[in-house]
């Protein structure tokens, strides 16, 4: 036994050295017993991965990373953002020749992937990187020490011309396991593809359902997808069913691995936009930030456990929450996706949609997302905003300009107040602060103050100091030949800090 009681003993020794936090009692002294609450301590690694911006020759993309100011882990840290590698033709070969070249070509796609496209070296300070054509790479990266907490990346694309038309940004995601995408589409008119990133050393698998108003569409190749280590593959969706669906909601799940998932949808004479995952299912939602000059505004939402939903819509507007008018309450239908009008419900105002159960007793888990349109006629543009969760203790949306960022704020419970920091310019200025008050059931749409002497791109970080919880979005726009592009991103915690459970020694274990 004496053994035994060596080796518990040693690794209660390691296991304190491991998480820093064990409080180590000397032999026979008395056992603290009371019961500690864990600690909130800086996230020590991060992860993004970003899709292929593009593959418009006219497409100008901008990529934009950044860490909030604040407390952070190790005194060092990197944040970097890498090319993805290129998907390896599947189609056998034998003449020796070919052999060589796709090997060499390998060999320095490989070394190009170790050099970063953008590595952020302070906290506080954005950095910014370019790239033009439709040759721009998905990129994988990950950000440790004090660059960890926090780090967010966006690319912005501008496509002038052409079926992708448009102003498209996504914030770059951490990989996960499970995604939904209500609104995307196997339309004649649409063309949405589904981008996978895997940023791992391991190849992940992937299945991809789609889900339309009458249930789940026909698919017999959306099953066993492989995303190859530290690559990015991209499908389009109309090409894993025959289902011509206008609105639909696209499940994407890993049976393996971890990858990021984002669809880029492109509708012909509307524009295009990125369309990014739900907040997980639940029984309410917000999605905040619809732009008060909305000419048409769409609902698409969907149940995807085994009971049906019925939910009340609700706009929160600049000064009340009300019911859109015949557009009170919505039936969904388990497995279905349900989709409703309507149609220019701001009137110009800035609002925010609030979904939650008739019946707080039946809150049934849905995922939801908005279809938005500014403009008319050949003017028009097109932009999504899924159902998010709250900012939290903190949020940041990195790439901001001198001109064209709203940022949208909605309280769907009690007042609130937010402090709203614009960070330096990644070529210079100094950052601003301003504190919002954020009325009961209502959205405020604001300007940002941008930062004294601006040069360059700045991030917005969020904070909600009291009261709560609020949803946030922020607006980009610009002007193209007549056409008011824009794009919406928005604001989760960007859960910078985690809970670590305190541990104590406890030799009762070693106790025959």
């Amino acid at each position: 036994m004496k053994s035994t009681h060596l080796s518990l003993i040693a690794g209660a020794a390691v296991l304190a050295a491991i998480t820093g936090f064990a409080t180590v009692t000397a032999p026979g002294a008395p056992a603290d017993t009371g019961a500690k609450s864990a600690a909130l301590l800086p996230v020590e690694r991060s992860s993004l991965v970003c899709p292929e911006p593009s593959n418009s020759d006219l497409a100008e993309t901008q990529y934009t990373s950044f860490t909030p100011a604040g407390a952070g882990g190790d005194a060092k840290g990197t944040a970097e953002l890498k090319p993805a590698l290129p998907v390896a033709d599947d189609e056998d070969e034998t003449d020796p020749k070919k052999i060589k070249k796709a090997e060499e070509a390998a060999k320095k796609a490989k070394e190009k992937a170790e050099k970063p496209v953008l590595a952020v070296e302070e906290q506080g300070k954005p950095v910014v990187a370019e790239a033009n054509g439709a040759g721009a790479p998905a990129l994988v990266g990950t950000a440790t020490g004090k660059l960890a907490p926090g780090w967010a990346a966006q690319q912005t694309t501008e496509v002038t011309a052409g079926g992708a038309r448009g102003l498209l940004g996504v914030t770059c995601t951490a990989p996960d396991t499970d995604f939904w995408f209500p609104g995307a589409s196997t339309a004649k008119s649409r063309q949405d593809y589904i981008h996978l990133t895997n940023p791992d050393d391991t190849g992940a698998v992937a299945d991809i359902e789609l889900y339309g108003p009458e249930g789940a569409l026909k698919s017999d190749v959306g099953d066993g997808i492989t995303v190859p280590a530290r690559s990015s593959v991209a499908l389009l969706l109309s090409t894993l069913t025959s289902e011509a669906v206008d609105q639909l909601t696209a499940h994407v799940t890993t049976r393996s691995g971890r990858i990021g998932a984002v669809v880029m949808s492109a509708d012909d004479g509307v524009g295009s936009d990125w369309i990014t995952a739900s907040e997980d299912p639940s029984g309410t939602l917000v999605l905040p930030g619809i732009p008060a000059d909305a000419t048409s505004v769409q609902l698409v939402a969907f149940a995807p456990g085994e009971d049906d939903a019925d939910v009340k819509v609700q706009l929160m507007g600049k000064n009340a929450t009300f019911s859109p008018a015949g557009n009170a309450t919505l039936h969904i239908k388990s497995s279905m996706t349900a989709t409703v009008d309507l149609k220019d419900v701001t009137r110009g105002e800035p609002g925010s949609l609030r979904l939650s159960p008739v019946r707080k007793d039946r809150a049934t888990p849905i995922v939801a997302a908005l279809r938005v349109v500014r403009g008319k006629g050949d003017k028009q543009e097109v932009g999504y905003i899924p159902a998010t969760g709250p900012v939290g203790a903190r949020a940041s949306v990195p790439d901001n300009r001198a001109k064209g960022s709203t940022l949208s704020l909605t309280a769907p419970g009690a007042t609130a107040k937010v402090k709203v920091t614009a960070s330096a310019g990644s070529e210079g200025g100094e950052p601003a602060v301003e504190t919002y008050t954020v009325k009961a059931g209502t959205t405020i749409a604001v300007t940002p103050k941008a930062p004294d002497g601006l040069k360059g791109a700045y991030a917005l970080t969020v904070e909600t100091t009291s009261g709560g919880p609020v949803h946030a979005s922020r607006t980009l726009a610009r002007t193209e030949g007549g056409v008011e592009m824009f794009t919406v991103q928005t604001l989760p915690d960007d859960r910078g800090t985690i809970e670590v459970p305190t541990a104590r020694q406890d030799l009762s274990v070693l106790d025959d």
